[in-house]
């Protein structure tokens, strides 16, 4: 008896030092992620850096931009101030691209301490409040373009998108099409559940720097990079799944155009496009409130458990075309026979 008690009570205490390491671990692993979530300015010493250029680079790390920063107008107009006479203007027109030249600090002003000098010519210049400039002016960056693009203009796409799916089920729902003689269950859900999963991953991701850490997309925004490396961990984390996300959408794309008829795999791409939206706007909306942590380990959860289902029962694959199969004969992809 005192054995066996003896054993429970090691077993407990096992039990309470593996969940106190499992916590102490995901811990260390959050101050890991947090830790590195913006950028290191370098450090520049030595009589052969001039002052001009330690200027600019404290400039690019405290503002994220500096001087010979391209920005285009994406606003109706601007004026620009001929400082210091502040009664002669120079008016610009959306599109127009100006440069940052220099920049200036008063104290005085209410509204604004920084001034900004953007020149579009050398007749036109003038001076202009940095909170007026960054609402105005989009970095000239094709990537930030992009971002500039999809941040103002996603969610008509998306209801359009949505639309077109409700529209196409309507219509099927009235020629009394089922999914399964469509094919539908023929699609393994590995490749449409990870691309849910990555969506979600991405736009937590998103959420996280807007949020804690909004002075690394703000950087990340004004001096963009499509390569994972040598950003900050947050942010390496988050192009690594987008690129991820574009590899496995074209690869699903490619099977259902392969398995599916033209009109089915286009509607079926429709719903897992809404799909993902779904993701998208649901976990941008929750991390701010810590909930969309959870769920993502839910659904990473649920994508572990249904591709472990998917790896047991694709025991064979077809020597003809590759499709994966449950059993030995004919290959309902190919109709190639598999002995």
């Amino acid at each position: 008896m005192r054995r066996s008690k003896d054993n429970g009570q090691r077993s407990i205490r096992l039990g309470q030092s593996r969940g106190l390491a499992q916590v102490l671990g995901m811990l260390f692993c959050l101050g890991l992620l947090f830790s590195s979530c913006r950028y290191t300015p370098p450090v520049l010493s030595g009589e052969a850096v001039e002052q001009r250029a330690r200027d600019s680079v404290a400039y690019l790390f405290e503002r994220h931009y500096t001087w010979n920063t391209n920005l285009v107008l994406q606003a109706d107009s601007i004026n620009l101030v001929a400082l210091p006479l502040k009664e002669s203007y120079s008016t610009l027109r959306q599109g127009d691209r100006v440069v940052v030249a220099e920049l200036d600090v008063h104290p005085n002003d209410t509204v604004d301490s920084v001034w900004v000098k953007l020149a579009h010519s050398q007749e036109v210049q003038g001076w202009l409040r940095e909170c007026e400039m960054k609402q105005a002016f989009v970095p000239a960056d094709s990537i930030s373009q992009a971002i500039y693009l999809f941040s103002d203009t996603h969610i008509p796409y998306f209801i359009v998108i949505c639309a077109l799916f409700v529209a196409f089920g309507l219509i099927r729902m009235l020629r009394r099409k089922s999914f399964r003689k469509s094919g539908f269950g023929d699609i393994d859900y590995v490749y449409p559940l990870l691309l849910c999963l990555l969506m979600a991953f991405c736009a937590t991701l998103y959420e996280t720097m807007q949020v804690f850490v909004p002075d690394t997309w703000e950087h990340f925004y004004y001096n963009p990079t499509l390569s994972p490396f040598r950003v900050p961990l947050v942010l390496a984390l988050f192009l690594s799944g987008l690129w991820a996300f574009v590899v496995v959408l074209v690869a699903t794309v490619d099977v259902l155009f392969r398995r599916l008829p033209l009109t089915t795999a286009v509607f079926y791409l429709l719903g897992l496009a809404s799909a993902c939206i779904f993701c998208y706007f649901f976990f941008i909306l929750t991390t701010g409130i810590y909930v969309g942590y959870v769920f993502l380990v839910l659904l990473a959860v649920l994508f572990v458990r249904v591709l472990r289902r998917s790896l047991h029962t694709s025991l064979y694959r077809c020597g003809h075309c590759g499709e994966a199969l449950s059993q030995k004969g004919t290959c309902p992809y190919c109709g190639a026979l598999n002995e």
